[in-house]
């Protein structure tokens, strides 16, 4: 089983010298536990594809601590410059071009020539990357297409020892992925929906986003592959009810086996999503059912993330 250490000196600084010696870290974000690795190694960054059984075209995100840092390893034009300073540190990674004298390993751009990079808002994982030193790599601490972790808990249940130390920084209060912005080209599209809603993106660049569509081969930013995020118990949308031997995951109103938020809150729904399908996901129903939740806000993640758990 993986160690799990509470966030204190000590454990920051025991983290940040096993990320310097290319080993595995998971570090908790406001969005999912991280499984982290030195971005400039590419030793240790092939290491996540092999721990998460991840395909080598999908590419990974690049966390940094702050601005100074990230414009050392991707080029920033006026918007891109003009998002971060509004939107971070916060739920979003920017897709840009790599810089010319770019040293981040090639394999966290899977080939590409651009880099997807972030600054979170969780306080513990800027500390710990300052610590480190070093740009770090983290995609979902989850084995490939499988639920993400919110809790530290999570993370030793997938992996056990293949990572060296699991900080534990309590639930994650987002609960979903970082939301992904290409801004690598001269039409500002979103990637993937995520802990930053469209609507507040939009607001910041005064024109609304084109969206990607899925891509199973040549990905420009994680969680575009049309099944991703999935529990092994199958899963259906808009339901009103369960059916025999199902768990309802309920929304507002429809109760049910659990409920992502009884007062029809998207931001509560959010933070509890992958939490609730991990337990019902250990409950041994032959299905798990959810409640409509509406396509505003958070909603447009929350059924992104549930529409690709769901395909066969």
């Amino acid at each position: 089983m993986a160690r799990i250490r509470s966030i204190t000196d000590a454990s920051i600084a025991e983290a940040a010298a096993l990320l310097r010696a290319g080993e595995l870290v998971s570090l908790p974000t406001e969005t999912v536990y991280g499984l982290g690795a030195n971005a400039l190694d590419d030793t240790a960054v092939a290491k996540i594809y092999a721990a998460k059984n991840r395909p080598s075209f999908n590419p990974l995100i690049v966390h940094v601590p702050d601005v100074a840092t990230a414009r050392q390893y991707a080029q920033f034009n006026d918007l891109a410059e003009h998002v971060a300073e509004t939107l971070w540190p916060g739920p979003l990674s920017i897709v840009l071009p790599r810089t010319e004298a770019c040293a981040l390993s090639k394999l966290v751009s899977a080939g590409l020539d651009t880099v997807a990079i972030r600054i979170p808002a969780s306080p513990h994982a800027r500390r710990l990357f300052a610590v480190a030193d070093i740009p770090v790599a983290a995609p979902s601490a989850n084995k490939s297409n499988r639920l993400s972790p919110t809790e530290a808990r999570h993370v030793a249940d997938n992996f056990g020892e293949e990572v060296s130390l699991v900080l534990d920084g309590g639930p994650c209060t987002v609960g979903l992925e970082s939301t992904v912005l290409d801004l690598s080209t001269d039409t500002p599209t979103l990637l993937r929906a995520g802990g930053t809603a469209q609507e507040a993106l939009e607001a910041v660049i005064g024109r609304p986003l084109a969206r990607a569509g899925t891509d199973d081969h040549s990905p420009k930013s994680p969680g575009m592959l049309s099944r991703h995020y999935a529990p092994r118990t199958p899963l259906r949308m808009n339901a009103p009810h369960a059916e025999d031997g199902e768990a309802l995951l309920g929304f507002g109103a429809i109760d049910g086996t659990l409920n992502l938020s009884p007062s029809g809150d998207a931001t509560e729904a959010a933070a509890n999503l992958f939490r609730y399908l991990h337990e019902l996901d250990a409950m041994n129903f032959t299905g798990i059912a959810v409640a409509p939740i509406p396509e505003e806000g958070l909603g447009h993640a929350i059924n992104d993330r549930l529409r690709r758990a769901a395909q066969k």
